[in-house]
């Protein structure tokens, strides 16, 4: 018998912890379950990321309420993965924000990705009937948005760093207190979700402009928050470890005329010792591989990922 599919049979509800990284600025990490955020203006907050479902981004908002009860007046995605916005309706921003690429992905494969993630997911979909549709962006951007936090409290500054987890990932940067919100291109102690990733120029371009932020705090998509210039500079450094790995791995079974369960098993073996026991490294690698196979296939675009395809590379890989 295969391991049980994806985070199908992980129940188990995580312990959330709420950090105040500095005045007005705040973390909420979950045990390797995805990580959200939000800062304080003068007199507005601006929320990142916005859970699976409206019911889950309450029980976060009714947290964040402890601290301020400014209004939402910015929703930040970082990208059009189904955990990260399907809660948007709960914050009744003014503005939803993401990359104009996560707009153009949510038109082309937000259903799919939907179906997908609930599949793999489940407990993360807290009442998902509560979900009222696809979420869209109200203001894209290509480069840098920049929004002023009004009084003393400087600028949030997001910007597009290059593809890396998708095509349209961002990163929100707080200048003032050199705190960086960097979405799942970064992971603190948690594996990777590379299914719909730019393997290559994620390992080398995007993460040398992430890193040269220079971050003091660092919020991953997953993991701990990570604290003081040497943290911030080994969660990228982890992070591209891994991707490195990987494609080592994958790359030389795909030029040795190997399989994809040869490449699967090979990255496997190379990369358990060091992350295997981080929180969905199981879930994650039958995906990562397949994606990655596909980029030295040629394929310049990640496939589209859905609950059959889904159940079909599980099948192939962990069977």
């Amino acid at each position: 018998m295969g391991k049980p599919f994806a985070s199908s049979t992980d129940l188990d509800e995580k312990q959330q912890t709420l950090e105040v990284l500095a005045d007005g600025v705040y973390a909420l990490t979950a045990e390797g379950d995805p990580n959200v955020g939000a800062i304080e203006g003068e007199d507005f907050v601006v929320c990142f990321e916005a859970l699976a479902t409206p019911v889950a981004a309450r029980d976060w908002l009714a947290l964040l309420r402890q601290h301020t009860d400014k209004p939402v007046r910015y929703l930040v995605l970082s990208h059009y993965h189904a955990v990260r916005v399907l809660g948007a309706s709960a914050f009744d921003a003014d503005v939803v924000v993401a990359h104009e690429q996560t707009r153009a992905l949510i038109a082309e494969r937000g259903r799919q990705d939907w179906d997908s993630e609930y599949g793999r997911m489940p407990r993360l979909f807290r009442d998902p009937s509560s979900i009222p549709g696809l979420t869209w962006p109200t203001a894209t951007f290509n480069d840098r948005f920049t929004i002023d936090l009004g009084g003393d409290r400087g600028e949030l500054v997001l910007a597009h760093c290059g593809r890396g987890h998708t095509e349209g990932d961002i990163v929100a940067w707080l200048p003032r207190h050199r705190i960086l919100f960097a979405g799942d291109l970064v992971e603190a102690q948690a594996a990777l979700y590379t299914g719909d990733a730019f393997h290559h120029e994620w390992a080398t371009t995007t993460l040398d402009r992430v890193a040269a932020f220079g971050a003091e705090a660092l919020v991953g998509g997953r993991g701990a928050v990570a604290r003081g210039a040497e943290a911030c500079a080994a969660a990228v450094d982890q992070t591209r470890g891994f991707l490195d790995v990987m494609r080592a791995e994958v790359g030389a079974v795909h030029r040795g005329g190997g399989t994809l369960k040869d490449a699967f098993q090979a990255a496997h073996t190379a990369l358990a010792p060091t992350f295997g026991r981080w929180p969905i490294f199981e879930h994650c690698l039958p995906f990562d591989v397949a994606r990655l196979w596909e980029e030295y296939d040629g394929v310049e675009r990640p496939t589209v990922w859905t609950a059959e395809r889904d159940r079909e590379i599980w099948a192939r890989l962990q069977d």
